[in-house]
């Protein structure tokens, strides 16, 4: 896989997130990351068809640029909508009172953060609305340096939490420069500062 095609994967991950299930895109995420491309291809365009979750015309596109068999069957059962749905989450910065303590895996990533080129590091509440596929929980932005893979720092990220913790939460991470989707800026706007470099 070349540097364009890996940005395409990343740039659809990004794009997924919060429409497809935590879980989902979380193997996608480390499939693609260790170079198990069949696997990842497999596992991304059956997670969206059995979810329902659909794409774009421009996101089928960006996805046939880098899946094996861009017009094989899996990727034409990928449901195609007009425009991508509203966001199925809300952020706030803090829980309510029976929330899990995040105390452990802030002290977790924010040590670890400048290993992975860390700039700052968020946590919010996302609650789900209508459609969400996941349930409340809290959830990571980890912010890193322009250039910075993506995907190799999600797998790295979830790893050492699962590791360390035993603990799984959604994380984001978001080089320098990279766009980003109206979920991820969502869960910016919505969380407090846990750490920065």
């Amino acid at each position: 896989m070349d540097t364009k095609m890996y940005a395409a994967v990343g740039e659809v991950c990004r794009r997924l997130a919060g429409r497809l299930s935590d879980d989902a895109l979380g193997s996608v995420r480390e499939q693609y990351a260790a170079g198990e491309l069949d696997l990842a291809d497999a596992t991304l365009l059956l997670s969206l068809a059995y979810q329902g979750v659909g794409v774009t015309v421009e996101e089928r596109d960006l996805m046939r640029t880098f899946v094996g068999e861009p017009d094989g069957p899996d990727l034409a059962e990928v449901p195609v909508v007009e425009q991508v749905p509203p966001l199925s989450y809300r952020f706030v910065p803090d829980g309510p009172a029976d929330a899990p303590d995040p105390a452990p895996a802030d002290a977790l990533l924010s040590a670890d953060a400048p290993n992975w080129d860390g700039l700052a590091l968020h946590r919010a509440w996302r609650a789900p609305l209508d459609g969400a596929p996941d349930a409340a929980t809290w959830a990571y932005v980890l912010q890193v340096a322009e250039g910075t893979d993506e995907l190799s720092t999600y797998s790295g990220v979830m790893s050492h939490l699962w590791v360390s913790l035993k603990q799984k939460w959604p994380v984001e991470v978001i080089a320098g420069g990279s766009p980003r989707t109206p979920y991820q800026e969502a869960a910016l706007a919505g969380s407090q500062t846990v750490w920065r470099a």
